[in-house]
């Protein structure tokens, strides 16, 4: 299954934990870089331990970006992440919904500065979204807090 558009997405830090009072899940996801160039990133994620993906995401500047996504087997993503060495990360994945708009609250496991970040999924660029007293300065447009550039690569 192959399931190519365009993400549109703001990225936000959170402050403080009021979020987690609606907050519904979590999903664990590792999730592993097998390349990260200029142009685009290609990931392998593992969901709860039950379903795998593959994606494809291109690396313009700013909220939208083309991405490819396609379902792979379990065991291929366990051989893919291995090729992944030290580019991977994990983390806990909450969803908080707003109206008919859902927050994404990603609390990155194994990180020192206890890293949480939220992102919303819009339908176009300019759609209005009230912000939560729970977000901080928004990242969307700074490249430090891409989940590719979030790997251990020691």
């Amino acid at each position: 299954m192959s399931q190519g558009s365009t993400e549109i997405e703001r990225k936000f830090l959170v402050v403080g934990d009021a979020w987690r009072k609606k907050a519904r899940g979590p999903t664990h996801i590792a999730q592993g870089y097998l390349a990260r160039g200029r142009k685009a990133t290609i990931r392998v994620r593992i969901k709860d331990g039950k379903s795998a993906t593959l994606t494809i995401k291109s690396r313009e500047a700013g909220a939208s970006r083309s991405e490819f996504e396609y379902r792979v087997s379990l065991k291929d993503a366990r051989a893919m992440m291995a090729l992944c060495g030290t580019s991977r990360i994990e983390k806990q994945r909450y969803e908080v919904p707003q109206g008919k708009l859902v927050w994404e609250i990603d609390v990155f496991i194994g990180r020192p500065d206890g890293l949480v970040l939220a992102e919303i999924e819009l339908e176009h660029e300019d759609q209005m979204v009230a912000l939560p007293a729970w977000i901080g300065a928004e990242v969307t447009d700074d490249p430090r807090y891409r989940n590719s550039s979030l790997v251990d690569d020691a």
